[in-house]
């Protein structure tokens, strides 16, 4: 996969991702700006702005006047918004990238905040908030992560509480923007059928005005744990959700590619070792998985499955062995290199898209300053050993940074108590 990056004037940085005879164009715009920027009293500000950018411009001063003219495009649209990043995009068809570019870049720019449409959208995130707390699959991971991270940035809901939203001011909205939305953090990546010898012309056109202050930074996630810890989260609901959390390390240590075969290992994909065992073998659930989530300053690991609450401690029993497992037993060579095909296959096929190249490159480069090729991943992955990962194993599954959350109608823990640990037996 080809790309160029190139630093503007103004210091905002442009990826261009060329796809000859690809039907579609990708525009997407990110900057470092996401909950982990945010104080307690304006925890959720960062997704609430990113609403509000939709809610009208100068240009197009109403919310529907923008959704009107991108629906026109045939486009897809949206935006999202993380811990360490949000971003807002536009795909498509390759001949109306000139207004897709305008489009993005005035709602990036120029957004009015009408007093109106910020009371307004308070009850639309409100509900969203509610949405999400209405799906225990989802929120048992904010639960989680409260859990591990307590009351700091990396612990908090990135939609912030109901009270927090219903608490932003208009202000407060224009101070945050002045502060992160500014060249040195913003990335544009344009990403699909494009004219390479103008597109740096017309972005440099379009984003010029960007303000040139300086970005204001973050704090550092505390990391403090000695004993395992976990946390019931009751709710009636027909299933358990349970999600395993243990404290890794950030996007920049060089174990990443060994900890993603690990996870691979553990829980990707239909013959994967969790899905066997608590699917095929035990016939425990509908859903298990295993990932790594990794950011600037921290990460954690995160096994999680729904499961009926009769059977709870079958489930922990079963999820806790197959960590032990990695601890204790060399993964064999057919095994290994059925996971490394597995994660290059499915990485080159979600590559496929505009959209996706557009976030692959985005994504790395917001967060780590420096955009990994594939080829660079497919060779580090192919170079992770058996001994790496049981080394890594043993050094990540310890009982002193195991978190465990819960959320479902479950009354005590002594259905699985005894098996929460990663101490083989």
């Amino acid at each position: 996969m080809n790309f160029t990056k190139t630093i503007l004037p103004n210091g905002l940085r442009l990826i261009t991702v060329p796809m000859k005879d690809n039907p579609s164009v990708t525009v997407l715009v990110m900057v470092e700006a996401g909950s982990k920027y945010e104080s307690k009293n304006i925890n959720g500000l960062s997704h609430f702005l990113e609403h509000m950018v939709f809610k009208g411009t100068p240009r197009r001063p109403k919310a529907t006047d923008i959704s009107r003219e991108l629906d026109g495009l045939g486009a897809q649209y949206n935006a999202f918004t993380g811990q360490e990043y949000t971003g807002y995009y536009a795909k498509v068809a390759a001949q109306q990238l000139d207004k897709a570019l305008d489009i993005v870049s005035d709602l990036y720019l120029n957004p009015m905040f009408p007093v109106e449409e910020i009371e307004r959208e308070k009850g639309v995130i409100v509900e969203e908030i509610r949405m999400y707390q209405d799906m225990p699959h989802r929120d048992v991971h904010d639960v989680l992560s409260a859990l591990i991270h307590g009351d700091q940035p990396a612990g908090w809901s990135i939609a912030g509480t109901e009270d927090h939203v219903r608490s932003f001011t208009r202000e407060q909205l224009i101070t945050y923007r002045s502060e992160h939305y500014v060249s040195q953090a913003t990335t544009v990546v344009v990403a699909g059928s494009f004219d390479e010898s103008t597109i740096q012309t017309q972005v440099e056109k379009l984003f010029g005005s960007l303000s040139v202050s300086a970005k204001k930074g973050k704090d550092k996630v505390i990391e403090k744990q000695d004993v395992p810890r976990f946390v019931i989260k009751h709710k009636e609901t027909d299933q358990a959700h349970v999600a395993i959390g243990v404290r890794s390390f950030s996007l920049f240590d060089p174990r990443i590619p060994v900890m993603n075969v690990m996870m691979t290992v553990l829980g990707k994909g239909m013959s994967s070792r969790l899905f066997s065992k608590m699917r095929d073998q035990l016939g425990i659930c509908y859903y298990v998985n295993a990932g790594h989530d990794t950011y600037t300053d921290h990460g954690n690991v995160v096994l999680a499955a729904g499961v009926d609450v009769s059977r709870l401690g079958e489930a922990v029993k079963g999820i806790m062995e197959e960590c032990i497992r990695l601890k204790t037993e060399p993964v064999g060579e057919a095994e290994l290199e059925k996971a490394k095909n597995y994660m290059i296959g499915t990485t080159m096929l979600e590559l496929e898209t505009s959209e996706a190249r557009s976030e692959f490159v985005g994504s790395q480069e917001i967060l780590k300053g420096k955009v990994q090729t594939l080829e660079e991943s497919i060779a580090k992955i192919r170079a992770v050993t058996s001994s790496d990962i049981q080394k890594l194993a043993q050094e990540i599954f310890v009982d002193q940074h195991l978190n465990m959350a819960m959320v479902g109608n479950v009354k005590d823990d002594s259905a699985f108590k005894s098996d929460f640990t990663f101490a083989a037996k």
